[in-house]
């Protein structure tokens, strides 16, 4: 079987540091589904009735020429201990094809194009098919979910003001921060590094990492569960 992309995935993140690593832990996280040649307006018809969609996808930033092994260190577990590959959800896979539930924000069937909220993707993923997501077969509440049966924990985001001085905050939750951000991009931001992107074997409060975020690199540190966001270019 020969799958192609029917879509691409348009996203403020652009690199695999930093993108949540599971779907809805950043819920207002904003992304697009924008069809690729042959599609047509009516095989969206009917999806304004559905919140959720299934996306089925492929990671693209995969380096071609990794093996991919029976066993893997899933982060969760500190980078340690090894499960099998397919009890974890492992970008390196026998087939590298993802699966995401995201939020349907607004429906542009004309222009090809669905906005969601809260996917796990990087700007130029391929879509491989698109699923509702029903209520009744896709929800199992109260189910086990083996090493990952918790949260993630999350960490405390400081931005001093002097790295976001307000240029415009004459109309209240209209600010736009002099680094050209919005608040709700803000906001957003905060939320992506509450989930901790560092690597999971690192903790050295004084390495400063460089995230990627809608074209702007954030430097930030770590120190215990406070991370302090240093700039923002």
């Amino acid at each position: 079987m020969e799958i192609k992309p029917i879509a691409f995935f348009r996203s403020p993140l652009r690199e695999k540091f930093g993108t949540p690593r599971q779907a809805g832990l950043v819920p207002d996280l904003p992304g697009s589904v924008e069809f690729c040649d042959g599609y047509e307006p009516a095989m969206l018809d009917g999806l304004e009735g559905f919140d959720y969609i299934w996306l089925i996808w492929g990671f693209s930033l995969n380096n071609p020429d990794a093996s991919v092994s029976s066993k893997v260190r899933p982060p969760r577990l500190g980078g340690n201990d090894k499960m099998g590959v397919f009890a974890t959800r492992s970008p390196y896979r026998p087939n590298p094809l993802g699966l995401s539930s995201v939020r349907i924000s607004s429906i542009d069937a004309s222009a090809g194009r669905i906005s969601v909220l809260g996917a796990d993707l990087v700007d130029g993923t391929p879509i491989y098919d698109i699923k509702p997501y029903v209520e009744y077969a896709d929800a199992h509440p109260g189910v086990r979910s083996g090493f990952a049966s918790a949260a993630p924990s999350v960490l405390d985001v400081v931005i001093d003001c002097c790295v976001l001085p307000m240029a415009d905050v004459s109309t209240p939750g209209h600010g736009q921060a002099a680094t050209g951000l919005s608040e709700d991009d803000i906001e957003r931001l905060k939320e992506l590094l509450s989930q901790d992107p560092r690597p999971a074997y690192h903790d050295d409060p004084e390495r400063i990492y460089g995230l990627d975020y809608a074209g702007h690199n954030v430097r930030f540190k770590v120190e215990g569960k406070v991370l302090t966001v240093l700039s923002i270019d």
